[in-house]
């Protein structure tokens, strides 16, 4: 049986339509249910430029975060001849359990930045696609590479090790300096971000001035409500181990197992290192300090890993080095003000079930230099900052499907006693399984390889659709006919709320955005 995923088209933009409308409706009432960020430091200081001392007045941009997009940012810009003042609250070597992973379209992002090297000398893994878990079953999902160079694959690292390789490469170019620092808040003048208030290693507040201000502080940024319009969701946490010294069921793959509730994550990090992720369902994970963690993971967990890495997974709990992280997911919503950009996790996030996040911060870094590139000058604050608009929408196609991707995966993943969710679990399994198109457009998707929005719905329904039919084969019963209804709607309910939060216009027809045309400002 083989079928193109234009076959379904027709079918498929018919139901696309009832369910949208429907789904614009009744979502809207759950919009109230994205938490709102914690942070109540970060706002905006309006003062007189003369108020805050400043060893440090000579800068085009200034750069708030040094993590993979502050520091590859920093690279690019420097690297344009750009004089870039970062401001990093912490560098030394992160220690992190997300951020390990490089999809190849990342690594492709990574070659245009000619930073590509950061990946060597790091122990980095290449890795070649990804293996699914199911129910004593697996399959093999392989990027398709074919067309790429051989050194195009993804990368498996130590976070810090890639982050201190970028700072370093950063911080040789001489128009470039980096400095530890807290940025408190963005300083204001007449409606204009002129710079940073921050305080020094020393302890020493300081402010920086620059015609434009960068802010990639991450994922708990304490300046994002002056730049944007946060609404965060936080739907589980990851809870992190190393394994040592085990061999993959595939060599140099991800793996992910559909567990029970919810996905764990198994990808090689270093030459006898092997991260696992395991996905914990809302805002808190059991505690540590009483050993309700170590438990979960042992009775709930490791009877559903795979055996070969059973003994691995079994050591590392009893070593005791589990970290945790929330899994937040943001839409961008940009509140552009003259003289200041949002960039990075700050910015946009998605649940990194599928390990986007550095690949979108990437992409969005060669975007914002090609657009910076004709400008000489960045005094114009005003002109600068409609000009830049056009950032906004021009990432829209990249983002919002890797976006879209993650956080429709990560609720077909997670096990449901629904039975049309468990259907579109069994489903999406079966389908990927199929090999082909019906694997390579997926991971394609994944990867960033071919980050395409129509081609993420139409194979996201051809799932559904594809479920369906096996519901209704050999012989429909009135129980089944309602369960593929009930999945028809549940797959809708998914992906339309996401693609609402993420914005139908510039996801589906960036064209039509007026600020698609935006061209360089020509100062007088």
């Amino acid at each position: 049986m083989f079928f193109d995923q234009y076959i379904f088209g027709g079918v498929i933009a018919s139901l696309l339509a009832v369910a949208f409308l429907w789904t614009l409706r009744s979502t809207k009432k759950r919009e109230d249910k994205y938490s709102q960020e914690d942070d109540v430091s970060g706002v905006t200081t309006t003062s007189p430029v003369g108020e805050c001392r400043s060893d440090v007045t000579d800068s085009d941009v200034i750069i708030v975060g040094a993590g993979v997009a502050g520091a590859a940012l920093a690279h690019t810009l420097g690297k344009d001849g750009r004089r870039v003042h970062v401001i990093e609250r912490d560098l030394t070597e992160p220690d992190r359990i997300v951020g390990e992973l490089l999809q190849p379209g990342g690594y492709l992002k990574l070659i245009d930045l000619g930073l590509e090297d950061c990946v060597e000398n790091i122990d980095a893994q290449r890795v070649f696609g990804y293996a699914l878990f199911k129910d004593g079953k697996n399959t093999k999902l392989s990027y398709p590479l074919e067309k790429f160079h051989d050194d195009v694959s993804g990368r498996g690292f130590h976070n810090g090790r890639f982050i201190q390789r970028m700072r370093e490469k950063a911080s040789s170019l001489p128009n470039v300096q980096l400095e530890q620092g807290a940025v408190t808040s963005l300083v204001e003048e007449n409606g204009i971000i002129k710079g940073v208030r921050y305080k020094t290693k020393a302890g020493k507040e300081l402010c920086a001035y620059a015609p434009l201000t960068i802010v990639c502080d991450g994922c708990f940024s304490n300046l994002r409500r002056s730049l944007c319009t946060p609404k965060i969701d936080q739907p589980s946490c990851f809870v992190g181990l190393v394994l040592e010294n085990c061999e993959l069921p595939y060599e140099n793959h991800g793996h992910v197992v559909l567990g029970d509730p919810s996905p764990i994550l198994f990808y090689p990090i270093s030459s006898t290192e092997v991260r696992c992720l395991v996905d914990v369902p809302g805002e808190k994970v059991p505690s540590v300090a009483n050993g309700e963690l170590a438990k979960y993971l042992t009775t709930v967990v490791a009877p559903q890993i795979p055996p070969q890495l059973y003994n691995a997974f079994v050591a590392a709990i009893d070593k005791g080095n589990i970290k945790s992280m929330p899994n937040k997911s943001m839409p961008a919503a940009p509140l552009p003000k003259p003289g200041a950009l949002l960039m990075g996790d700050a910015f946009n996030m998605r649940h990194p079930l599928t390990g986007g996040g550095m690949t979108v911060a990437l992409a969005d870094i060669v975007l914002l230099r090609d657009l910076l590139r004709p400008l000489k000058d960045l005094n114009d604050a005003p002109n600068l900052c409609r000009y830049l608009e056009s950032f906004y929408t021009l990432r829209k196609p990249v983002a919002s499907t890797i976006n879209t991707l993650a956080g429709a995966l990560y609720k077909v993943f997670r096990a449901s006693p629904d039975q049309a969710r468990k259907e579109m679990r069994q489903a999406c399994f079966d389908y990927l399984s199929l090999g082909g198109i019906f694997s390579n457009g997926p991971i394609s998707l994944l990867s960033g390889l071919n980050p395409k929005p129509l081609s993420l719905v139409l194979h996201f329904f051809a799932v559904a659709i594809f479920g369906v039919g096996r519901l209704l084969l050999p012989f429909p019963s009135p129980k089944r006919l309602w369960i593929g209804a009930r999945l028809i709607s549940g797959a809708s309910g998914i992906i339309f709320p996401i693609i609402k939060a993420e914005g139908v216009r510039k996801m589906f027809f960036p064209a039509i955005v007026p600020a698609y045309y935006r061209v360089p400002p020509v100062k007088s």
